[in-house]
This record gives C-alpha cells, sequence and structure tokens, in this order.
C-alpha cells in the first residue's frame, strides 16, 4: 500500500519518468554529482525498477573537502570559491563523467535556504546547473522564487536538474 508521502515526490517523479525512458530508448547512461539537492535526483534515478542498465553513480559534493576528495577539486578551488556558479558546476559535472565514463552527467549547486546570503548566487532558490556531455557542457541558472524553504528548493533543484538532463538528451537545449 502506497503511502502519501511517495518517493520520489511527485514534480520529481514525473520528470525522472520521462527522462529514465529516454535513457533507456537510447541505451544511454547518467550519472549524478549533486550539492543542494541533497542525493534527491540520484535517489529518485535509483528508485525505477533497472536502474542498473543506466545509472552510473552518484556523488553527493555537498562539502568542498568532498569535491577535493571525488570530484577533482584542488585547494586552488577552494581558495577562489565564491559560491555556486554554472562555470563551478560545469567543471563538477565535465570531472565526474570523465571519472565515471556515463553518456551525461548532472551537475547542480545552489542556496536552499533558509538562510543566504546578499549576492545573488546566495540567495535562497539560486541554482546553478549542468550537464556534461561528449561534445560540451550544457549550463543554466534560475532562481526558484521559493524563498527560503529548504526542502521545497532541493526538490525544484532536482526537477530543475533533470529537466536541464531532458532537454539535453532531446537536443532542446543550447551549449
Amino acid at each position: 500500500m502506497a503511502s502519501s508521502n511517495q518517493f520520489p515526490p511527485e514534480k520529481v517523479r514525473v520528470i525522472v519518468s520521462e527522462v529514465v525512458s529516454l535513457l533507456q530508448e537510447r541505451k544511454e547512461s547518467v550519472s549524478v554529482a549533486e550539492t543542494a539537492a541533497g542525493g534527491i535526483i540520484s535517489a529518485a534515478l535509483l528508485a525505477t525498477p533497472g536502474a542498473s542498465a543506466f545509472f552510473k553513480g552518484g556523488l553527493t559534493i555537498y562539502t568542498l573537502e568532498s569535491r577535493v576528495a571525488f570530484a577533482g577539486w584542488t585547494q586552488e578551488h577552494i581558495k577562489n570559491y565564491k559560491g555556486p556558479s554554472p562555470d563551478v558546476v560545469s567543471e563538477l559535472a565535465s570531472n565526474v563523467r570523465a571519472k565515471l565514463g556515463s553518456t551525461y552527467t548532472i551537475c547542480e549547486s545552489g542556496t536552499a535556504g533558509p538562510a543566504g546570503g546578499p549576492a545573488k548566487n546566495k540567495t535562497p532558490g539560486y541554482v546553478a546547473l549542468a550537464v556534461a556531455t561528449e561534445s560540451g557542457t550544457y549550463k543554466r541558472e534560475l532562481n526558484t522564487e521559493l524563498g527560503p524553504d529548504r526542502e521545497a528548493n532541493m526538490i525544484a533543484f532536482a526537477v530543475e536538474s533533470l529537466k536541464l538532463l531532458r532537454d539535453v538528451i532531446k537536443g532542446d537545449a543550447k551549449l
């Protein structure tokens, strides 16, 4: 019996179903390097029966230290870090894709809230997204407009990441 708290959340379930169908049709694979979404993207993909056919692996690289340990960052990256940005997620996605050999790697980094800062990229709801492919890395940034609602922002970050992946797979995204 399904509970009212089904996983993944409905908004994620809809887009992940579409993405998984595309990956399966094309016999392509995905890996994930997520930060502020906290593992929701990977978990949603893995909730799909047969995920081992398309899911190469996932990292939750929430801390700068985890980025050094698992995603190719150096102390120089940490020294120059000014918060999430399209360039930051692009580099992380490319590095993880190279290590895991997936067709696509999704990466997101944002400010989920409730706290933030005055800079655009530190405002709760801001997220930078990237999907790395063999032909280049697609980037997008947006604000969910959900304010300091941490959980809602995390879900929205996962949804928007998966939407970018869908658009890349379908050829609707621009480099």
